[in-house]
């Protein structure tokens, strides 16, 4: 394993926790719905049916993002994952609008909810289950930059806060006995579930539209090319984009015309080594130019500007 492909295999063994964690809450909470017949509950069991179809989604992304480079990809498959988070926070939306028609018919028929302590219990336990996976998923996609592993763990963490909100209706319902209240807090879920996930969708798409890398990373790569910046060297069109959990970096660097290739390119290693050192799983690409010659300016834009030299 090298830094510039590193094996991601293994990042598959947190999508079947997420799996495991969906089938056992399914099951929690359907058992829970059944014994209540609150709606609130069934709108999270239908939450956690999305999440298994998510965990599957990654599944199959996380393994198709660990292949390496091929002469169809030259660039690796690591934006794989953006599929896979993006499909999931459609999911998401899917699942509020069902759990909002479902709430808003129970508003207008409501039913009493039945064996309301024994739901809530069970219903605590499903939650424990997608609270633990959710910390262990969030933390292997920090660690790892994994936006699928992310993705789904704020999924099951919504998943999480949804079936507080849920626990708490039911129980002030069993106190009041105001029984609409529990369409209410089905109402209030599905609303959470949509924000969360545009917030995925949106995060999906700026990583398939090369979004640059965030403001920390992208300082840390200007400190380093300014430790070089002299009389001499100099910089420009520095571009950044994420790919997944690759990092790609670009930058041209100008020295004086009279540099022989070997220096020039002893200056750029140095460069490229500090960078990859810093930016952890980045791609450097540099190009020298001679700052004497006036076409050295002409791609500082995206665009070359291609202007007449005299």
């Amino acid at each position: 394993m090298t830094p510039e492909s590193p094996d991601r295999t293994f990042l598959t063994r947190y999508a079947w926790l997420s799996i495991g964690a969906a089938i056992l809450t399914i099951a929690i909470k359907t058992i829970a719905y059944k014994l209540t017949g609150s709606v609130g509950l069934l709108s999270d069991a239908v939450e956690s049916l999305v999440n298994l179809i998510g965990a599957f989604m990654a599944l199959a992304m996380l393994t198709i993002a660990s292949r390496p480079a091929d002469d169809d990809h030259s660039y690796g498959h690591s934006k794989a994952e953006y599929f896979s988070s993006g499909v999931e926070g459609l999911l998401i939306l899917i699942a509020a609008l069902s759990i909002g028609f479902t709430a808003i018919d129970r508003l207008f028929h409501p039913r009493p909810i039945e064996q309301i302590g024994l739901g809530l219990i069970v219903s605590v336990g499903a939650s424990l289950v997608n609270f633990g996976t959710a910390l262990i998923l969030r933390r292997a996609g920090r660690t790892y930059r994994s936006i699928t592993l992310e993705a789904n763990s704020r999924h099951l963490m919504t998943d999480v806060w949804t079936s507080v909100g849920v626990l708490l209706g039911v129980g002030v319902v069993s106190v009041t006995g105001w029984i609409p209240l529990d369409a209410i807090v089905a109402l209030g879920v599905a609303c959470n579930i949509v924000w969360s996930g545009f917030g995925i969708v949106r995060t999906s798409v700026e990583g398939l539209m090369d979004i640059s890398l965030p403001d920390e990373e992208q300082k840390k790569v200007e400190r380093i090319l300014h430790t070089y910046a002299s009389s001499d060297v100099s910089y420009h069109a520095l571009r950044t984009r994420q790919a997944g959990s690759r990092r790609f970096i670009s930058v041209h660097v100008l020295v004086p015309g009279q540099w022989t290739v070997h220096d020039g390119h002893q200056l750029l290693e140095k460069i490229e080594n500090d960078i990859r050192a810093a930016i952890e799983n980045a791609t450097v690409f540099t190009h020298l130019e001679s700052s004497d010659d006036p076409s050295s300016w002409d791609d500082v834009a995206l665009d070359r500007t291609d202007r007449p030299h005299a």
